[in-house]
C-alpha cells in the first residue's frame, strides 16, 4: 500500500493538467493586446487616409483604441478598434 501513495499526486495531476489547459486557451484573447501601431494600420487600411491620433479608450466595457483618420476626401474619421481582437467595432 505504501508503494502506491506516490501516485496518487501524478494522478491528480494528470486531472488537473486538462482542465488547466482549457482554460489556458480561454483566457487567449485576453492576452492578445493590440499595439497603437497594429491599431492605426488597421484604420489605415479601413479609410485609405491618415492617422491623427491614437488613443487608449473604453466603448462600454472593451478596451479600444480611438484612432483619428482623415480621408482623401479631407473627411475627418474616429475609427474604434478593440484592443484584445484587432477589430473594428
Amino acid at each position: 500500500m505504501r508503494r502506491r501513495l506516490w501516485l496518487l499526486p501524478l494522478k491528480m495531476n494528470l486531472l488537473i493538467l486538462p482542465i488547466l489547459l482549457v482554460l489556458l486557451l480561454l483566457t487567449g484573447p485576453a492576452w492578445a493586446d493590440v499595439s497603437r501601431d497594429d491599431a492605426a494600420a488597421v484604420a489605415q487600411r479601413m479609410t485609405n487616409g491618415r492617422v491623427l491620433s491614437v488613443e487608449r479608450s473604453e466603448a462600454g466595457r472593451r478596451v479600444v483604441w480611438r484612432v483619428k483618420v482623415v480621408t482623401a476626401q479631407g473627411e475627418v474619421r474616429v475609427i474604434l478598434i478593440d484592443a484584445a481582437t484587432g477589430r473594428p467595432l
